[in-house]
C-alpha cells in the first residue's frame, strides 16, 4: 500500500517561493505509469490540479498556473517536490501530494495547510 506524506512551511510571505515535498513510502516513484500529482485546495473553493511528475521524470503542468509552478523528484529519497513562484494570498490552500494510476488519483497524502500571508 502507497504512502504519501507532505511537508514544508505552513506560512509563506508573498512574492516568495512555496516550496512543499512529498514522501512516498510502500512504492517507488519510478514504477511505469505512475503519475505523482501536486492538487491544492483554497478555503472554500473546489479541488485544483496543480501539476505531475511521470514515472519517467516528464513533468506536467496547469496552464492556468502559467510558469510558476515546478515539480521534481529525488528518487533515491522517494521524494518529489512542489515549488510555486511568486506566490500571493489567492496561493493559500491545502495542498495534497497523490498518487495517479490510470484515470484515478488512488492514493492521496493527508494534505498541508499552506497561508500566504505577510
Amino acid at each position: 500500500q502507497v504512502q504519501l506524506q507532505e511537508s514544508g512551511p505552513g506560512l509563506v510571505k508573498p512574492s516568495q517561493t512555496l516550496s512543499l515535498t512529498c514522501t512516498v513510502s510502500g512504492g517507488s516513484i519510478t514504477t511505469n505509469y505512475y503519475y505523482w500529482t501536486w492538487i491544492r485546495q483554497p478555503p472554500g473553493k473546489g479541488l485544483e490540479w496543480i501539476g505531475s511528475i511521470a514515472y519517467s521524470g516528464s513533468t506536467y503542468y496547469s496552464p492556468s498556473l502559467k510558469s510558476r509552478p515546478s515539480i521534481s523528484r529525488d528518487t533515491s529519497k522517494n521524494q518529489f517536490t512542489l515549488q510555486l513562484s511568486s506566490v500571493s494570498p489567492e496561493d493559500t490552500a491545502v495542498y495534497y501530494c497523490a498518487k495517479r494510476s490510470g484515470w484515478y488519483l488512488d492514493s492521496w497524502g493527508q494534505g498541508t495547510q499552506v497561508t500566504v500571508s505577510s
